[in-house]
């Protein structure tokens, strides 16, 4: 059996319910029971014992391991007006960062390598896990904050305020959908097998899309905000037509990250090939 491990944000959940339930067809290899994390626990396992044979990745970490792991064209979290937000209690000028302690979802998550790509300044990371930064930078635990998930539709009711929307200035840099996560395979199944996972994922969230409310309590199960209108939003913005193939669009967004991250000296020089051919 497949190893094979996501997230529990309700993107995710949405998209790999018929996978899980085993709606995909015979077609489809048969996985373990998902392991479900936190996206920086995913990253980590990924990026240094290549833990799982199918994984959720933040396309930060992406960066790190493509010696290991190749990108598969479905299940990706890829968008425009979805990105995270750097958030805080009070007015701040969103580049007077210097020195201030920047709550982060994560070090190698895709939230935290558009930070430093936005502002160079020398400020100081604070890592923490997503659902803790709000209520931080609420006490004055931290400075700021970046928003992740769920987070995105509720910062107002910690009364916080919105400094940047990173996606919004990652598109006006690039012109580019803002790639926040997606789907790693381990290069050594081969390509045959490979192309079938591609396949089986693209088919669930495909049922996802026929039938939205069919996953709909295997989503609640696993949500961290229960609200049904909030994971109906959290969905709605995070699985698009992306998710179900990523395209040329996609595949330029992604290659413009890494080539950024690189340029930046956040991610190694690297001549792998980024995609499932």
């Amino acid at each position: 059996m497949l190893t094979i491990g996501f997230s529990p944000c309700p993107n995710d959940t949405f998209i790999f319910h018929g996978l899980v339930h085993g709606l995909t067809g015979a077609d489809c290899p048969l996985f373990a029971e998902p392991l479900l994390a936190d996206v920086e626990t995913l990253n980590g396992w990924a990026m240094e014992q290549a833990r799982l044979d199918v994984t959720k990745v933040s396309y930060h970490a992406l960066g790190h391991m493509l010696d290991e792991y190749v990108l598969l064209r479905a299940g990706s979290a890829l968008g425009r007006g979805c990105g995270p937000l750097l958030v805080s209690r009070g007015p701040l000028a969103a580049r007077d960062l210097a020195g201030k302690r920047i709550a982060i979802p994560g070090r190698y998550t895709t939230a935290a390598m558009l930070l430093a790509l936005f502002s160079r300044a020398p400020y100081e990371p604070v890592v923490m896990p997503f659902e803790q930064i709000m209520p931080c930078v609420a006490r004055g635990t931290v400075d700021c904050g970046v928003i992740i998930h769920e987070s995105r539709f509720t910062f107002q009711q910690h009364g916080l305020l919105c400094l940047q929307d990173l996606g919004a200035w990652w598109e006006a840099e690039t012109g580019h959908p803002i790639p926040l996560g997606g789907i790693a395979a381990r290069r050594s199944l081969g390509r045959e097998l490979l192309r079938r996972i591609d396949s089986c994922i693209r088919a669930s969230v495909r049922l996802a899309f026929a039938d939205p409310g069919q996953s709909r309590l295997y989503c609640k199960q696993h949500a961290q905000e229960l609200d049904d209108q909030v994971i109906a939003s959290h969905i709605g913005l995070y699985v698009n037509h992306f998710s179900e193939e990523l395209g040329a669009e996609g595949q330029a967004a992604i290659r413009e990250f890494l080539r950024r991250g690189r340029q930046a000296e956040i991610l190694p020089a690297g001549e792998e090939e980024i995609f499932l051919s």
